[in-house]
């Protein structure tokens, strides 16, 4: 019996709707062999805490994810399943998240008797600068960053309400407003006790609380990129060689493609011409 048009559409229909499904077990398989690699090279137990754009299968729409809830109880459940005395390596790319997500992991990490070394070879913000100063190691890309941790109130940063409401009389300042100025200072009293809880059994406590107060009173804005020569200037170690098996790890968590790429390039190592030799 011939097959319709209508037949072939369907049979089509059926078939592309399977590409995402095989596209993505296929990416899963590589990313979980790749890891367990890592794992048999560094003797470690592999984390990956990244976030990308997702976007939506329909709308075609694109929104971003966080550290939440649901990644602090997978990433402690890794850390429960490992032996005191094995490393952990944590693989971390985020923009930062809900802070009680945070700090249930940073106190995890630094609770592991084994050795724990963050990864970060493009940024980890906000809360994700807490998982990174919680480890006993930071391993940074060159042009990584970390960010401030200073906490935000709603979409305004804490220490800018308390600034804001020191300027004017407070006569003039009306009951919301004053009530946010509360929260922020108490926001800001937490966290930076937060950071010098995390810092101070690796350092004096003199210096850790120097940090607490660099980071998460207001310095800067809360997307200010803080290189690792900052975080050398501040005391930290953050800088050293990245194993090229993190990099290739990234590329398996692509950001979604909603239109053309801005960014071209052929994808091979390039050394200097007389090394690479000459084009045929």
């Amino acid at each position: 019996m011939p097959f319709s048009i209508l037949d072939v559409i369907w049979l089509l229909v059926i078939v592309w709707s399977f590409v995402p499904l095989f596209t993505r077990q296929t990416r899963d398989a590589s990313r979980y062999k790749l890891i367990r690699q890592i794992e048999h090279k560094r003797g470690s137990r592999v984390i990956t805490l990244i976030h990308r754009q997702e976007s939506m299968s329909i709308l075609g729409m694109t929104f971003g994810r966080h550290i939440g809830i649901e990644d602090s109880e997978q990433l402690l459940r890794a850390i429960r399943m490992t032996d005191p005395n094995v490393p952990i390596d944590i693989v971390l790319h985020t923009p930062g998240g809900l802070v009680l997500a945070t700090e249930q992991i940073a106190h995890a990490i630094g609770s592991h008797p084994g050795k724990v070394t963050v990864f970060v070879p493009h940024y980890a913000m906000s809360g994700g600068t807490l998982i990174a100063l919680a480890a006993d190691e930071i391993v940074m890309d060159p042009n990584a960053v970390l960010g401030p941790v200073d906490p935000q109130i709603g979409s305004y940063p804490a220490a800018s309400i308390l600034a804001a409401v020191a300027k004017k009389p407070i006569a003039e300042v009306d009951d919301q407003t004053l009530i946010l100025a509360d929260v922020a200072e108490k926001a800001l009293r937490q966290v930076r006790s937060l950071v010098v809880k995390i810092l101070k059994d690796r350092m004096p406590l003199e210096k850790a609380e120097q940090i607490a107060e660099t980071l998460s009173t207001g310095r800067w804005t809360h997307d200010y990129p803080i290189t690792c020569e900052e975080l050398l200037d501040m005391g930290l170690t953050a800088c050293s060689d990245m194993p090229v098996e993190v990099y290739q790890l990234m590329e398996l968590y692509p950001q979604p493609q909603s239109r053309r790429p801005s960014v071209g390039y052929i994808p091979i190592p390039y050394s200097p011409r007389g090394k690479q030799g000459k084009d045929a």
